[in-house]
C-alpha cells in the first residue's frame, strides 16, 4: 500500500488530474477489496466455526453421555470398555486424532466407500466430515468423565429409592440420576462446549475455511493483517462470552438448591 500513496503524493506535487484520480481510484480500489474480504471472514468463516462446533457439540454429548453411564454401571467390562475409550482419546494430541481421520481412516474403508469419499465428495465436505467426527470423539471422552463425575456426586439414597420403587437400571439413570447429574454439570460442561468452538480452528490444517483460516487468507490478500486479527478475536472472544452468559442463565434456571453440597452423603 506504501507505493499508491507515494503515488498519489506525487500527483498532488505534479497537478496532474488525470494521475491524481487513478491514484486515488487505486487507494479506494484497495479499501473496497480489504472491506470485502473482512466481510467475508464474518459469513464464511464464522459459519463454518458454527457448523463445525454446533455438529461436533451434539455427537459429543450424546457419546459423553453413554459413556459416562458405562463408567458407572456396576459390570467391569462394561466400564473398562468406557475407560479404555477415555484413556485413548484424551491421551492422543486433538491435531494426530485428526490427521488419522482425514488421512488414515478413508484408506481403511471398503473399496466403495473409498470411492464415495475420496472421488464423489466434494473436497470441503470431506474435510468438514473428518474434523467433525474428530472433534466429537475427542471431545465425547472429556465429557464421559463429567457425566461419571456428576452421576457419582448424587446422594446414594437416590438410586436406592429408585430401586426401592421398581425402578430398573436403564429407568433409573434415564428418570432419577442423569437429570439430576447434568444439572450439577452445567458448568463444566459449558467449558467443554467453549472448547469445541476453540478447538475448532484445527479444521485449517485440512483445508477446511473456517474463522481462523478466512482470517490468514483475509490477511494474507488484503494486507490488512491487523484488522482481520482484531476481527477474528472479536468474533471468538464476543461468542464465547455470550455462550457462557447464557449457559450461566440456564444453571440458575435448573439449578436444585443443596444438591452439590449434600452430593456423595
Amino acid at each position: 500500500m506504501f507505493p499508491k500513496r507515494v503515488l498519489v503524493h506525487r500527483s498532488i506535487s505534479r497537478g496532474d488530474p488525470n494521475e491524481l484520480q487513478l491514484g486515488l481510484g487505486r487507494v479506494l480500489q484497495v479499501h473496497r477489496r480489504g472491506q470485502r474480504d473482512l466481510s467475508r471472514l464474518v459469513h464464511r468463516g464464522l459459519g463454518w466455526t458454527i457448523a463445525i462446533a454446533v455438529v461436533a457439540w451434539i455427537i459429543a454429548l450424546l457419546l459423553g453421555s453413554i459413556l459416562g453411564v458405562m463408567r458407572t454401571v456396576p459390570n467391569r467390562i462394561v466400564s473398562g470398555i468406557a475407560t479404555c475409550y477415555v484413556e485413548l482419546f484424551r491421551n492422543v494430541p486433538l491435531l494426530v486424532q485428526l490427521f488419522i481421520w482425514y488421512f488414515l481412516i478413508p484408506d481403511l474403508l471398503p473399496q466403495n466407500l473409498q470411492d464415495w469419499y475420496k472421488q464423489d465428495l466434494n473436497p470441503t465436505t470431506s474435510a468438514y466430515l473428518s474434523v467433525v467426527v474428530c472433534l466429537g470423539l475427542f471431545t465425547a471422552a472429556r465429557v464421559c468423565e463429567q457425566v461419571r463425575t456428576g452421576i457419582q456426586a448424587l446422594p446414594r439414597g437416590q438410586e436406592s429409592a429408585a430401586r426401592a420403587m421398581g425402578f430398573k437400571l436403564p429407568q433409573i439413570y434415564w428418570n432419577v440420576l442423569l437429570p439430576q447429574a447434568y444439572r450439577i454439570i452445567i458448568p463444566p460442561l459449558t467449558s467443554e462446549f467453549l472448547n469445541v468452538f476453540k478447538n475448532s480452528s484445527v479444521a485449517s490444517l485440512i483445508g477446511l475455511m473456517e474463522l481462523l483460516a478466512q482470517t490468514k487468507q483475509t490477511a494474507e490478500f488484503s494486507a490488512n493483517l491487523f484488522e482481520a486479527f482484531t476481527l477474528a478475536t472479536l468474533i471468538y472472544f464476543t461468542l464465547n462470552m455470550s455462550l457462557m452468559l447464557l449457559m450461566r442463565v440456564v444453571e440458575k434456571k435448573v439449578a436444585v438448591p443443596g444438591l452439590i453440597s449434600v452430593g456423595g452423603k
